[in-house]
């Protein structure tokens, strides 16, 4: 059985929903509060920069920011009987927060979820995309489990801050991720340091080199750090990623050159990864301290 095979950590055949798409890469955090969404927006908004066509959807069906993060204020249109998915900053958006009002809160289960999400890929005509971003709710979920059975993902990546709270639920992740056979493309570390604005002194908030030891430990790649700055949140409050509000300052590089190694990395993403033994072996054991 499928389940079977997932737990023991064998490969299994994957049924692809959207086979007009050449990498699907998930977005996930082990933990909320981390700026999750806003590293997927940006992400997505600088891989677009890049001359890339992309897709960014929303799969965090409780508290989906995507449309408002991205500034997108008109909703996906139909065409014979399949969803257009609406399109901001150059990238596609498809979120449960398009069909559903504002206020109304999701009280669904698994196969509710599993459902809404399987529709998000069946039913949306994406067209012809280089990179889907698929950005997850927090923690290790049904949507989770059912996005490992829909669609062969390229990998996934995940975002923390230093601090070692945060980076013990990246552990777990992680090991979520690794025992379903999807690749592991790299952690990182949002909200990672505040330059002040005048004096320029640098001050670590949430503690130093988290997640570049995190990412050592499990032997994956450290993608890069973002730092904490009023700029960041203002884009995603006004539907601005700072990619595109401003995309010459220090922030937004952070971001390309983050995008950069992601698209470096496609290329040669291995599908083993360290044990599944190996990775559970370390979630239970506490980061080395600076």
């Amino acid at each position: 059985m499928a389940d079977e095979h997932q737990q023991s950590g064998q490969p299994q055949e994957i049924p692809n929903l959207v086979p007009t798409v050449k990498q699907v890469i998930a977005v996930s955090s082990g933990k909320g509060g981390v700026g999750k969404s806003t590293v997927a927006s940006n992400l997505a908004c600088a891989l677009a920069q890049k001359g890339l066509s992309v897709g960014l959807l929303d799969a965090d069906l409780y508290g989906p920011n995507i449309p408002m993060m991205m500034g997108s204020t008109e909703g996906p249109e139909q065409k014979d009987g399949k969803i257009l998915p609406a399109q901001s900053h150059g990238v596609k958006l498809i979120s449960m927060a398009f069909l559903v009002p504002e206020e109304a809160p999701l009280i669904w289960r698994g196969p509710m979820v599993h459902q809404y999400l399987q529709a998000f890929f069946r039913d949306v005509l994406w067209g012809d995309l280089d990179v889907l971003l698929i950005d997850l709710p927090p923690g290790t979920g049904d949507v989770q489990l059912s996005l490992s059975q829909m669609v062969p993902l390229a990998g996934a990546i995940t975002v923390t801050t230093p601090q070692e709270v945060a980076l013990y639920d990246v552990r777990k992740g992680m090991a979520m991720f690794q025992k379903v056979n999807v690749p592991l493309l790299g952690i990182i570390e949002n909200m990672s340091y505040f330059v002040c604005g005048h004096c320029n002194e640098r001050t670590e908030i949430f503690s130093h080199g988290g997640g570049e030891r995190a990412a050592e430990k499990l032997g994956v790649p450290f993608l890069g750090r973002i730092p904490i700055d009023p700029a960041i949140r203002g884009g995603g409050d006004s539907g601005k990623p700072i990619v595109v509000a401003d995309p010459k300052s220090p922030q937004a590089e952070a971001f390309r050159t983050i995008a950069q190694k992601l698209m470096d990395g496609l290329g040669g993403a291995e599908k083993s990864g360290p044990s599944i033994e190996s990775l559970l072996k370390k979630v239970t054991q506490p980061s080395d301290k600076p």
